[in-house]
């Protein structure tokens, strides 16, 4: 991993540990190519976590937006999920 997305993930670590006591309901969100496969990956990575999801296609349909709603124990298992989002999805874009 790189220097830079280890300072991120350092910084996100840092400010979800204080702007939030955990466990606590997070929202994730992605932009992703509108192929059905990243969307099914999206899924998965958050199967059996009673997850809620919400899409919406842009407007030329090429692009989805991707919001997860789920209940996450601490800014550890955030950080987990989005490296397993970005490891599992080639060109994804996390918010």
């Amino acid at each position: 991993m790189s220097q830079n997305k280890i300072d991120f993930y350092d910084k996100l670590r840092l400010r979800l540990h204080k702007t939030s006591s955990w466990p606590s309901n997070y929202l994730f969100k992605f932009i992703l190519n509108s192929n059905n496969k990243s969307v099914n990956k999206v899924e998965e990575v958050f199967c059996n976590m009673n997850a809620n999801f919400s899409s919406k296609k842009s407007k030329n349909g090429k692009y989805v937006s991707v919001s997860v709603s789920v209940l996450m124990k601490s800014p550890e298992m955030v950080i987990a999920k989005y490296q397993e989002i970005a490891d599992q999805i080639d060109d994804v874009i996390s918010l």
